[in-house]
């Protein structure tokens, strides 16, 4: 008798384990997808990428491998020298700021011990004198070239003393050792903090030492 039933409800019995069946894969998805659902997506930003800005350099002089390279902007004076295989055995750095951030079209000119013997001989109270074309040179302001060519023949001093407080540019410069940016520095010292109140006071102005007052002193007047 119990063959007989089951013979009879099989189909239904089989139809209750599809259907069993088909109910847990249902919720078995509904689970995956609520779990995506709820699971934050990691989002990855990826940084755009710095432009290199790169800048010509000329270097030369006493130096292994002059010539014009590119230097990454904030490079340093050093990182170009380097660059270029380094310093000569007869090179001197001692007027180079070597620490200089280099810029585009910049000229960097390494001297050999001779040179910067001879500018140390021509300098006046310890001043150190580079030419024109070197931005590498560790003086901010130009004050007269190393090599002196074609230049003019500079005026007599005229009978007199020349007054520090209101002589012209041209005045200036027909004193010992005063050239153009000299004479320019003592017309902006004396416009921005007034006039001397003694010749001594000249020695206020950057790039007069001791050792030029005692060259011009005999020559000027307040």
């Amino acid at each position: 008798m119990f063959n007989d039933l089951t013979s009879k409800y099989k189909p239904f019995i089989v139809l209750g384990v599809i259907i069993f069946i088909l109910t847990g894969l249902n919720l078995y998805m509904l689970y995956l997808l609520n779990e995506k659902e709820e699971t934050p997506e990691i989002v990855t930003q990826v940084e755009p990428k710095k432009t290199i800005k790169l800048l010509k350099v000329d270097i030369k002089g006493e130096i292994k491998n002059p010539g014009l390279y590119e230097v990454e902007s904030g490079s340093r004076v050093m990182d170009v020298i380097n660059k270029a295989g380094g310093l000569n055995n007869t090179a001197d750095t001692t007027v180079i700021n070597l620490s200089k951030k280099v810029k585009d079209e910049m000229v960097i000119l390494i001297y050999s011990k001779e040179e910067v013997l001879k500018m140390k001989e021509k300098s006046e109270a310890s001043e150190i004198v580079c030419p024109e074309v070197n931005d590498a040179c560790a003086k901010d302001e130009v004050l007269e070239p190393l090599i002196e060519t074609n230049e003019k023949a500079p005026a007599e001093i005229p009978a007199g003393k020349i007054n520090i407080n209101t002589a012209t540019l041209e005045e200036l410069q027909t004193l010992t050792g005063i050239g153009e940016a000299k004479a320019q520095a003592i017309i902006e010292y004396r416009s921005q903090n007034g006039k001397f109140s003694s010749t001594e006071d000249i020695k206020n102005v950057n790039g007069i030492g001791e050792a030029l007052f005692e060259k011009i002193k005999n020559n000027i007047t307040v």
